[in-house]
């Protein structure tokens, strides 16, 4: 499914868009550096699928010039809480949220997220590919850390035409990286991002009311406390 819109200007970028807070800010990010920006958003068959919708609405208000939604059945192989019927952990404390890899880690999602959005950015010629890992709030997920984003890059231009033949070179930008989540809703909200439209929970109700109490919803309550922002989410 693609969603086009009034195009802009500026060079080319793709931006990772989930939907939720992290995204949002970096899809705001991308723009406010004048770029046209291209969503890619992925239904992977995960149990918080209200973040789709979340997704269309965002690409929407922050004029988003394409928005393209691809389906990847990620519940084939398993092995996460998001993917299969594995119950999402709650009221993890700050400590253990700082150890492990949690079981909503889904193995190697953002490998498979940026390798098809490596492929856009070929056919697009654009050099630019957005994404909100964060390497301070997170959750232990391997495929956030900035080893991995580096080695990525390198491994995708030596894999691609555009890198090898250095028409289009894609460097992998993480604005978000080294931000905590107060300092990202601060940056948010000095952009225009209505996070009224995100959805950030793992475990959300049959009417998308946020649980409050996954890991996710704890960085996100923390975040707004921290930026001195009214939270608008929903809770159950």
């Amino acid at each position: 499914m693609a969603t086009t819109r009034t195009q802009s200007d500026g060079d080319p970028a793709v931006v990772l868009l989930s939907g939720g807070l992290d995204s949002a800010t970096v899809l705001a990010i991308a723009r406010a550096a004048g770029h046209t920006c291209h969503c890619l958003t992925f239904d992977y068959g995960q149990r918080h699928r209200f973040e789709l919708a979340a997704a269309e609405r965002v690409a929407a208000q922050l004029g988003a010039a394409s928005q393209r939604v691809l389906t990847i059945d990620l519940r084939a192989q398993g092995g996460s809480a998001l993917t299969s019927d594995i119950a999402v952990p709650k009221g993890r404390d700050a400590d253990a949220m700082e150890h492990g890899i949690p079981i909503t880690y889904v193995p190697a999602r953002n490998l498979i997220f940026l390798s098809m959005a490596m492929a856009w950015c070929e056919v697009l010629s654009a050099q630019h590919l957005y994404i909100g890992v964060n390497a301070v709030d997170f959750s232990g997920y391997p495929d956030c850390r900035p080893d991995f984003i580096e080695a990525f890059e390198t491994a995708a231009n030596l894999a691609t035409r555009a890198g090898v033949e250095d028409i289009a070179p894609v460097h992998i930008e993480t604005p978000i990286m080294e931000l905590s989540k107060g300092d990202i809703i601060r940056r948010g909200v000095e952009l225009g991002v209505d996070y009224a439209l995100t959805h950030s929970c793992y475990d959300p109700n049959a009417h998308g009311r946020a649980c409050g109490g996954c890991d996710s919803c704890i960085l996100r309550k923390r975040g707004f406390e921290d930026a001195g922002v009214a939270d608008p989410t929903v809770y159950a």
